[in-house]
């Protein structure tokens, strides 16, 4: 029985060692395990590790070059993320190895708290932006995609759910409050959650012009404050204007039930950037991959997807999220 050695060319092992140069700093380790769930600009990461600019870029670069990060156009600015490992290509195992150790670090307490200073300035701007804007809100979302251009698609993977008539709804940043007679509808009682009393106050005269007595509304921040959980919790275009989208699929799984179902409405990836001004969006949409990846993070299961092409250029995924009774990627130790 003969041994069969595998060979690898020269540019193979270069892009071998450019991998294991690149995961050969401590502070680049600390920049992969900052982007385990969200992406930086650099002036925000410079922010975060208290580094000069050019000090941060060079990092960046030996990292995307490896192909440990992947970069993002917001606009004018560039973010970065990590990519995620190919198990098929050369150096996959090891990129996966390298994150899953990277993954059980602990970040320094002051480099946690210089994230959530960058997270507060993020809110800080949306916040800001729908305070002044709550009056025109209706007429800025119908620039991108107003509630009637994907109702249908959300309806459709909401009744197929098949929840029973005592079923609980949870909506989180319910604007305007279009979305609420739907889900009154379909739920024994439903919660209206929004942390920006301008929008609250638009939700409730919507409720007290439909006459919704099972709707209650409340003025909270469904990603810190303790809210109920429900059977099904549903996000009509609202993850792309959350601090960390990443994160914050994390706090939203811990406010659906057990066997309960997450709905989430977003854009596609788009480079629209007058969208950042017009409607206050932190982020220009997101790829089909990222909410995969985030609601796997967060424990919970892919269901169907709708997707939705709009005359204006911009493209609507509706996606379903469920909450399986146990994680099966859970194990004892």
């Amino acid at each position: 029985m003969s041994l069969r050695i595998s060979r690898i060319s020269p540019d193979d092992s270069d892009q071998l060692a450019a991998l294991c140069k690149a995961g050969g700093d401590t502070l680049r380790l600390k920049i992969m395990r900052a982007l385990a769930s969200d992406s930086f600009g650099v002036l925000e990461l410079a922010q975060i590790f208290a580094t000069g600019q050019s000090g941060i870029s060079h990092h960046l670069k030996v990292l995307t070059q490896a192909g440990l990060l992947a970069t993002r156009r917001e606009g004018n600015a560039i973010f970065y993320r990590r990519a995620l490992p190919q198990s098929d290509s050369l150096g996959g195992t090891l990129h996966a190895a390298l994150l899953e150790e990277v993954d059980q670090l602990q970040l320094p307490e002051d480099v946690q708290s210089r994230i959530s200073a960058v997270h507060a300035q993020r809110s800080a701007a949306s916040e800001d932006f729908f305070a002044r804007m709550a009056g025109s809100f209706q007429a800025r979302q119908d620039l991108i995609a107003g509630l009637p251009q994907y109702r249908d698609s959300v309806l459709a993977l909401l009744d197929a759910l098949n929840l029973g008539t005592s079923a609980t709804a949870l909506e989180v940043g319910p604007g305007d409050g279009s979305f609420l007679p739907e889900l009154a509808r379909r739920f024994a009682h439903v919660v209206a959650l929004d942390n920006s009393p301008a929008m609250l106050e638009l939700a409730h005269k919507r409720c007290e012009q439909e006459g919704l007595g099972n709707v209650e509304l409340k003025l909270a921040d469904a990603l810190h404050d303790d809210c109920p959980p429900a059977d099904c919790v549903v996000l009509n275009m609202v993850l792309h204007h959350l601090a960390a989208p990443g994160e914050a699929m994390k706090q939203l799984a811990r406010l659906v039930k057990t066997g309960g179902s997450l709905l989430i409405t977003e854009l596609c990836s788009h480079n629209q950037s007058w969208a950042r001004e017009a409607c206050g969006d932190l982020w220009l949409g997101f790829e089909q991959d990222d909410l995969a990846h985030w609601a796997d993070a967060a424990g919970l299961t892919p269901g169907e997807s709708l997707y939705i092409g709009l005359k204006n250029g911009f493209q609507i995924q509706a996606r379903h999220f469920s909450r399986p009774a146990t994680d099966n990627r859970l194990t004892l130790r």
